[in-house]
């Protein structure tokens, strides 16, 4: 390479790597302080006076980031420090799913975040099995047009699908790292749950191919999904063959879908005898909640059990699979939609004025009805993910009918991983706290008797589980 060449892709990356970095005083500086500090962009999002939050001994801010100055896209954050010595532990980011809901409403304000909404949506409690007690949490509403995140651009909306939204999540994530510099060179982990057992991947994957341009790099070290969706035949395979297996539908309803259905098939639901089968099982599961099958379902005021989180979308003219909406006890749901409504929260949060007010939910329906595309299978992901080195984690809820636990097994048989410990117990508080296997480059374990949002139903457990993922240890195996 002669001189000249040498000078320009000096300068190219000179300029690439300008764009990452946060402007100081009329300079450039990538922070080596551990701590934010007054020149820190992100001080100006800190949460002071959230209506009824319980003492903190932690830090945590709330706002928005701008992904596209030209449509006006922006995506709204909730981040909490760790409740302990945060400038030693891992950045985490959390992503729920529908696709269309609220990592916020659920992920933050519902399970493992340090603060629950209240059972009657007036305030919130602590939660003493907050993941921040190991990692720094960073909760995200994505994409657009979920909970607070919006674009000012009205086509943007019309594109919502897997890419567009792993675009923005990308961008967000180096547009946030200007207000937080300290965390840009923090490991890093993505975590979710539901439909974000796409949305984790797809995001993983997008920083692995970027990360060989150093000015982009994110020290990325694992994921860790819960309930994922993860190949769309195998999801309904599962589907069926659990709700068979836990007596929700008969014998005769599971021979003409064994017989008739082929979940392999773009045209699965061309064929009359199947789609008629499969409505039954989604006919019982209406009945109950599908998402933990041994609750009671609510039936108060604030929601019925035709509430639009328990909605099953057939889209017959689409090659697309029948999906059911993502969302949990629909009780929860409402008390969520009355806290991040009132006046003070939205301005404690930076959301609002307090005056002119954001309309929010917990999810989108129509994101969820318009969902441009949805990758089929993420198991290419995965195997890619797990040559680059990647810790990849899977749990399973062994009483979600959404996304059961033999969804997720034939989706990880179909990778033909090696197995390097067989099939075991894992104790929590001397207790079987479910099954765990190890592959080569995966670990999959299950939570007895848990639903489809698994530190709704076991917040001591999950924590334990999130704790050894972190540290890269086995489960415990013994009663101690």
């Amino acid at each position: 390479m002669n001189i000249v060449s040498k000078a320009t892709a000096f300068f190219v990356l000179a300029l690439v790597a300008l764009l990452f970095v946060e402007p100081v005083s009329g300079r450039t500086k990538r922070a080596s302080t551990e701590k934010l500090n007054n020149n820190s962009l992100g001080t100006q999002d800190l949460v002071t006076n959230l209506p009824g939050q319980p003492a903190a001994d932690f830090k945590h801010y709330a706002g928005y980031v701008t992904v596209n100055e030209t449509n006006g896209r922006a995506l709204f954050y909730w981040f909490y420090e760790a409740a302990s010595n945060p400038d030693g532990k891992p950045l985490v980011l959390w992503l729920n799913g529908g696709p269309g809901c609220s990592s916020v409403g659920y992920g933050a304000t519902q399970e493992i975040g340090p603060f629950i909404v209240d059972t009657d949506g007036s305030g919130i409690k602590s939660n003493n099995y907050s993941w921040n007690k190991e990692a720094n949490m960073l909760f995200l509403e994505s994409p657009v047009g979920v909970g607070f995140s919006y674009s000012n651009t009205t086509r943007d909306y019309d594109n919502l699908g897997d890419e567009f939204t792993a675009n923005d999540a990308y961008n967000f994530l180096h547009k946030w790292y200007l207000k937080f510099p300290t965390y840009r060179t923090r490991t890093f982990y993505i975590s979710g749950e539901s439909y974000a057992g796409k949305y984790v991947p797809e995001l993983a994957e997008l920083i692995y191919d970027k990360n060989n341009n150093p000015s982009l790099h994110i020290d990325i070290k694992g994921i860790l999904l819960g309930n994922p969706e993860t190949s769309d035949a195998d999801d309904w395979r599962g589907l069926v063959d659990y709700a068979w297996s836990h007596a929700v539908i008969s014998d005769e309803t599971h021979k003409i879908i064994r017989e008739s259905c082929d979940f392999d098939r773009n045209d699965t639901w061309s064929n009359k005898d199947c789609t008629l089968a499969v409505d039954e099982v989604l006919k019982q599961y209406k009945e109950i909640d599908i998402y933990s099958l041994y609750t009671s379902v609510c039936i108060g005021d604030t929601a019925s059990s035709t509430d639009g989180s328990m909605q099953v979308m057939m889209k017959r003219t689409s090659t697309m699979m029948p999906r059911i909406m993502g969302g949990y006890d629909p009780c929860l749901d409402g008390y969520s939609k009355t806290f991040y409504n009132r006046p003070d929260v939205q301005k404690a949060l930076h959301v609002s004025d307090g005056v002119r007010l954001k309309n929010w939910t917990i999810c989108n329906k129509k994101i969820f009805e318009d969902w441009a595309y949805s990758k089929p299978s993420v198991l290419p992901i995965y195997k890619k993910l797990i040559a680059a080195g990647l810790r990849i984690w899977v749990y399973s809820g062994d009483t979600d009918g959404r996304v059961p636990v033999l969804s997720t097994r034939y989706s990880l048989s179909a990778l033909g991983l090696p197995i390097t410990k067989a099939w075991r117990p894992w104790y929590h508080e001397k207790q079987v706290s479910g099954w765990f296997q190890e592959y080569e480059g995966l670990t999959f374990a299950t939570f007895r008797g848990a639903g489809h949002a698994v530190p709704c139903f076991k917040p001591s457990n999950s924590l334990a589980l999130f704790t050894s993922f972190l540290l890269g240890d086995p489960l415990p195996t013994a009663r101690v």
